[in-house]
């Protein structure tokens, strides 16, 4: 999402970090370069002149120009400024005293929020062990009941709907019933999306939330609307009384303009962040974190919490014996492709790495397809083949590269390239290290 501008910025940042020091001048040539990045990615243009007019007051106070090594300094700044924007510290959701605990999601037509409710459902269960219900409002888009009971499932909630003919406003006053009475921890009501100058529709969110009493009013926004998205928030703001934003499709092409204002303008927090099309990649919003991610520090610590959802500590153990051992196996490293699988894609996981985040995937060699290819050739080898890979020769491997719909030559990397990883675990406790990579790369 951010990509266009993180490299901009970046750019401007380095800049800045290799001059010895810096005098008004420089200071201003960099935020002239700042405020052109920021209205290039679609921020609003009142939200920039108040960012780079903070920047500036602050590299005064803080007598950055005519300092030794400055550039340290401003980076600072403007990260912090950055975080502050996008909203300062994480928010929360306010949680019932009595559960259910009731979040009501408002959004235009077409900003994902029936799977945004799937998602905010399986992330609930998942980091609270929360029973989650779901309530089926939305009656007007066809086949949007469908659907929420399709990925409702999928997320492991419980759905309560009564089809596209009932009153909304009384279905969310019944599925409240039924959470109260199956004793369900959440409840999160999936309304109908609007334009938000529909007088109608506005009134109908409006008896909703009368109804249910809602705990957390959310505002389902899709980050590639740019700017739009500051007049969409600004009306549901006052509207529907939102006390926090889902942002969708951040993993989208866009300039991401609105992410990077909402917050501003509404003075509401971005709650969580819709990074891919999978249940599973949805996740906390950190200011602070996303503002590194966009100026190329990475993002460390949601790396590691990524790692810490998908890795099994006994699994870990295992592995590690493993290795200490030299009792690696292509089943091992199958197995750990699939975690890696599961913390999301590669170009995502590689925005998480200092220094990488302005990479992509493709840049580094490596892509989702590669990683396909390797485990349709790891999948095609008998359980004996994975134990022992120095038995594939010729025949095995024409036979394992037709059951894998690959190339001899394919395969032939695949082992050499294993062999070699082999002999770098082996060598760890030396500190020879190889090219993990390779493992992945075309």
């Amino acid at each position: 999402m951010f990509d266009s501008l993180a490299s901009k910025l970046g750019a401007t940042l380095a800049d800045v970090r290799q001059r010895g020091t810096l005098s008004k001048e420089d200071v201003n040539s960099a935020l002239r370069d700042i405020r052109l990045a920021l209205l290039e990615a679609d921020v609003n243009f009142k939200v920039v002149k108040r960012f780079t007019a903070a920047v500036g007051e602050r590299c005064l106070a803080e007598q950055v120009i005519g300092a030794l090594n400055p550039g340290q300094q401003v980076i600072k700044i403007v990260d912090e400024q950055l975080a502050a924007l996008l909203g300062g510290s994480a928010g929360e959701l306010r949680f019932a005293s009595r559960p259910p605990t009731v979040i009501l999601l408002a959004g235009l037509q077409g900003s994902g929020k029936t799977t945004a409710a799937a998602k905010l459902a399986r992330h609930l269960r998942e980091s609270r062990s929360a029973a989650v219900a779901l309530a089926a409002c939305d009656v007007r888009r066809p086949a949007a009941v469908e659907q929420l009971v399709t990925v409702g499932e999928r997320a492991g909630a419980t759905v309560y709907e009564q089809g596209a003919d009932a009153d909304p406003v009384e279905i969310a006053g019944w599925a409240l019933d039924r959470a109260t009475a199956d004793g369900k921890d959440v409840l999160i009501v999936d309304t109908s999306g609007r334009l938000h100058v529909d007088a109608e529709l506005m009134g109908e969110l409006r008896r909703i939330r009368e109804r249910v009493e809602p705990d957390n009013v959310l505002l389902v926004l899709d980050a590639m609307t740019g700017q739009d998205a500051v007049n969409v928030a600004e009306a549901f703001a006052e509207t529907a009384q939102i006390d926090g934003l889902i942002m969708t499709k951040l993993d989208g092409d866009a300039r991401g303009g609105g992410a990077l204002s909402v917050t501003a303008v509404t003075g509401k927090p971005i709650l969580y962040a819709s990074v891919g099309e999978r249940l599973e990649q949805f996740e906390r919003f950190h200011p602070e974190r996303m503002a590194q991610r966009i100026l190329g520090m990475g993002d460390v610590l949601s790396l590691i919490e990524k790692a810490q959802e998908v890795v099994d500590e006994r699994e870990a153990a295992e592995l590690e014996r493993k290795l200490r051992k030299a009792e690696f196996t292509l089943e091992d490293f199958l197995a750990q492709l699939k975690q890696l699988r599961r913390m999301g894609p590669l170009s995502s996981l590689l925005g998480m790495i200092p220094g990488l985040s302005g990479l992509k995937a493709s840049q580094l060699q490596v892509d989702d397809h590669q990683l396909d290819r390797t485990e349709a050739i790891v999948l095609s080898m008998t359980r004996e083949e994975r134990r022992r890979p120095e038995i594939v020769k010729g025949s095995r491997r024409l036979r394992i590269a037709k059951g894998s719909g690959t190339t001899v030559q394919e395969v032939n990397r695949l082992l050499k390239q294993f062999g070699e990883l082999r002999r770098m675990m082996k060598n760890l406790t030396t500190g020879k290290m190889g090219d993990l990579g390779a493992l992945l790369r075309g």
